[in-house]
C-alpha cells in the first residue's frame, strides 16, 4: 500500500492519578491512502479520539512514529508541526469550536489568514466553500445566530478551506439530526471521491461506517480491520 498517512507501533501511555501508568494504545499500525474513507469504531473510552489527535499532530505518541505525505512527525519542531496542520490537515470535531465573536465567513477565512493568504483571496475561497456546504446566505451570521447543523457545516467549511490532504473527523455528526448528519456525510464522501482527500472518521454511526472503504475497530488498545459493520461488537 502506498500510504499518504501512516503510523507504526504507536503507543500512548498516560499517568493515572494514583501514579499508575495507563496504556491506551498498544503498538498500533495504521495506513491510509489518498482518496480513501476510513471509519474507526469502538466503545467509548477505547482511545479513538486519542488516536485521532496523534494522527493530527495534536499530541505525540509515547513511542512509535507517524508520517504524513513523507513528513515524519518526530522530526518536526512545534512550528513545523503547526505548519503541517495548517497546510495539510483538516479537523472536524463533534463540537464545532467556532469563534463566537466572528462571523461564519471570518471563521472560515481564519486558517488561510494564519497561513499568509491575502485577505482578498481568503475571502473568495471562504465564500466558495461556505456555498458548497449550503451556507451562502448565512456568511455574515455569527455562530449564536446559526442552528446546530449550520454551525457544524461552518466548521466543516473551515476544515476544508485550505484544501487539506487529510480530513480527521471525531464524531462529526454526533450532535446533528438525521438530515443534517446525512448532508455532512455526503460532503465527506464527495471529498474522498472527487478530490482524493483522505478522510478518517471516528464514529459510532454504523450506517456511516458501513459506507466506508475500510472499517477499523479499536479495542483493548489494538486496531484491527473489520470485514463488515455486522462484525462490530
Amino acid at each position: 500500500m502506498n500510504a499518504l498517512l501512516a503510523g507504526r507501533a504507536i503507543r500512548r501511555v498516560f499517568a493515572g492519578g494514583d501514579g499508575q501508568l495507563l496504556e491506551i494504545l498498544c503498538g498500533i499500525d495504521i495506513e491510509v491512502r489518498r482518496g480513501e474513507f476510513v471509519a474507526i469504531v469502538g466503545a467509548s473510552g477505547a482511545g479513538k479520539s486519542t488516536l485521532l489527535h496523534l494522527l493530527g499532530a495534536l499530541d505525540s505518541p509515547t513511542t512509535g512514529d507517524i508520517w504524513l505525505d513523507g513528513s515524519r512527525y518526530a522530526d518536526l519542531d512545534p512550528r513545523g508541526a503547526a505548519d503541517l496542520r495548517n497546510r495539510k490537515l483538516g479537523f472536524v470535531f463533534q463540537f464545532h469550536h467556532l469563534l463566537r465573536e466572528f462571523s461564519a465567513l471570518e471563521n472560515v477565512m481564519m486558517p488561510l489568514l494564519i497561513g499568509g493568504t491575502s485577505p482578498r483571496k481568503a475571502r473568495s475561497r471562504a465564500e466558495e466553500v461556505l456555498s458548497e456546504v449550503g451556507l451562502a446566505g448565512r456568511m455574515s451570521h455569527r455562530p449564536a445566530e446559526l442552528s446546530g447543523g449550520e454551525q457544524q457545516r461552518c466548521a466543516v467549511a473551515r476544515a476544508l478551506v485550505h484544501d487539506p490532504t487529510v480530513v480527521l473527523a471525531d464524531e462529526p455528526s454526533g450532535n446533528l439530526d438525521h438530515a443534517n448528519a446525512e448532508r455532512l456525510h455526503e460532503i465527506f464522501f464527495r471529498l474522498a471521491r472527487e478530490y482524493e482527500t483522505a478522510v478518517v472518521v471516528v464514529t459510532h454511526n454504523r450506517q456511516l461506517a458501513g459506507r466506508a472503504d475500510r472499517v477499523l475497530l479499536l479495542e483493548d488498545g489494538r486496531l484491527t480491520s473489520v470485514s463488515s459493520v455486522e462484525a462490530i461488537p
